[in-house]
């Protein structure tokens, strides 16, 4: 297979558990350089998402999965729960949406809470209502990556590192691979699952015998953050209402309890990821004091520093809906022995293992 990210990682080690060889190629030098390495690292409870949509079914199955995998690996992580805001009248009415849609996925616990209640909860938190949802958590991504990877390993899973997809061909029911790296490699499989991230298209695309109709075009969505620069005065997550392409600007915090606000959404004009730049520009900055400061105006200036990026692989344009996860398999695309993973993007890291499920599925029973 190809791809060492979080998604990757956990079809791996179901597959490896499920007996089969596995061989994870990944073009970094180690497990999680892309997508996984630069998210929010929130286990989202699933309320999102269109009812009876991948995203809304492997949300909810794996967000409860994930918390069981963290608790019996010794993950770190926490269910800090969130706070959903409606920071105007005008917004009312999408928090009411969004109670509405995630009823319609399972999503049981969220509750609506009024702005005292709020203030209670998080003094610094201004809104009018709020939706509280307590199964929305964190966890720290580096270690779960490791935590399945070393259950894949123990399986006889290989991981081969400095191994780039350069080309491929579908033939006679199986797939060969070009490979470059530290040496120049041919690899013959019966089952490639492509799930490179931001690659998958571009690789997609070098493999001779995969209708170039059946791959979706590279459209990379940036989302920049910013830290604050003393701890945060809140011990669970604040959101907005979301936004076209994203969630909203929100604030996050990791295991040590360091805020850091983002993503915002900067579509890039770039169709190859090799070219994308991560460097967050300080001049963003702007956006985000006017966003945030519309739920916690005690924000102060110059209390934002430029931290990290990530980039989102969207199989939507500009002012689309959200589209869902694509996972490919023999009856779309017509190439025996191919499953071809697009468009994973949040909430990739809390749907890894049920995804793994899904994926084990269509390989184990074709």
């Amino acid at each position: 297979m190809v791809g060492a990210g979080v998604v990757g990682l956990a079809i791996a080690r179901r597959l490896a558990m499920a007996g089969r060889e596995v061989i994870v190629l990944e073009s970094e030098g180690h497990i999680g350089g892309g997508i996984s390495s630069r998210n929010s690292e929130v286990i989202h409870a699933g309320i999102y998402y269109p009812k009876d949509s991948l995203k809304a079914r492997f949300c909810v199955e794996g967000r409860a999965a994930l918390y069981d995998f963290c608790a019996s690996h010794g993950v770190p992580h926490r269910r800090c729960g969130k706070i959903l805001v409606a920071a105007s009248e005008d917004q009312r009415d999408q928090v009411l949406a969004i109670q509405a849609k995630a009823a319609a996925n399972g999503v049981a616990d969220l509750r609506l809470i009024d702005h005292a209640e709020m203030k209670a909860m998080e003094p610094e938190v201004e809104g009018l209502i709020g939706l509280h949802s307590p199964s929305t958590g964190i966890v720290d991504s580096h270690a779960l990556m490791l935590a399945l990877q070393g259950d894949a390993e123990s399986h006889g899973a290989m991981m081969a590192f400095h191994s780039s997809v350069d080309s491929g061909c579908a033939e006679n029911g199986r797939i060969r691979l070009e490979i470059s790296g530290d040496e120049q490699t041919s690899l013959t499989a019966n089952l490639l699952i492509l799930s490179a991230g931001l690659s998958s298209p571009r690789i997609a695309r070098a493999i001779a015998g995969v209708p170039s109709a059946t791959i979706p075009a590279s459209r990379f969505a940036k989302g920049n953050y910013f830290s604050l620069s003393r701890r945060a005065p809140f011990s669970r997550l604040v959101y907005p209402v979301p936004e076209p392409g994203g969630l909203g600007t929100h604030l996050t915090l990791d295991m040590s309890g360091r805020g850091r606000f983002g993503p915002d959404v900067e579509w890039l004009t770039t169709d190859d990821e090799r070219t994308i730049d991560y460097r967050v520009d300080p001049a963003r900055s702007d956006k985000f004091y006017s966003a945030i400061r519309r739920y916690w105006p005690g924000l102060r200036d110059g209390e934002l520093a430029p931290d990290y990026s990530g980039v989102r692989p969207k199989l939507s344009v500009p002012g689309e809906p959200d589209a869902d996860f694509l996972i490919q398999d023999h009856h779309t695309h017509g190439v025996a022995g191919l499953i071809a993973l697009y468009g994973i993007e949040s909430p990739g890291l809390t749907s890894s293992l049920a995804i793994a499920d899904h994926v084990a599925h269509i390989a184990l029973n074709n």
